[in-house]
């Protein structure tokens, strides 16, 4: 056994159904956040030209944009459901820590910058359920018990 096979058993066997509650509702969050950044993709690709956050020209903002939209979009359904969660939670993870460190660090670490606050309790989030996984009250957890039946 690996030690992610390791990680990923222990996180099964400790989950805690309280847990699927916050599973549910980080999901839906990052999903609002995905429609967010599709309906302003104008405002946010004017954000990182004009902060050249990455050296961004027009095409490549635009292009990141909307990637970073539709991870959020499929990734929020994903989480949400509890379906393939640690593989949705591992893609979900870069853009977090891009927002955490290289946006809102052009905006300025500041105690009272509540979008920064919200990506650190989201990335946290997020390592927490790439760890203990879906739950037990999840897709995933559906079709294992499926499986088991019709053995």
């Amino acid at each position: 056994m690996t030690v992610i096979q390791k990680i990923e058993h222990w996180g099964d066997v400790h989950h805690a159904k309280w847990l699927d509650v916050i599973r549910i509702v980080l999901g839906i969050l990052i999903f609002g956040k995905g429609i967010a950044i599709v309906s302003n993709t104008e405002v946010l690709q004017n954000l990182l030209l004009q902060n050249n956050v990455f050296g961004f020209s027009g095409m490549m903002a635009s292009l990141a944009i909307h990637i970073v939209g539709f991870v959020h979009l499929v990734g929020g359904i994903l989480i949400a459901i509890g379906l393939v969660t640690r593989f949705a939670v591992v893609i979900q993870i870069p853009i977090l820590l891009c927002a955490v460190f290289f946006v809102n660090l052009s905006q300025g670490f500041s105690v009272l910058n509540s979008e920064l606050w919200l990506s650190i309790i989201v990335l946290m989030l997020l390592v927490l359920f790439w760890v203990v996984g879906s739950g037990p009250y999840s897709v995933d957890q559906a079709m294992k018990r499926k499986q088991t039946i019709y053995r």
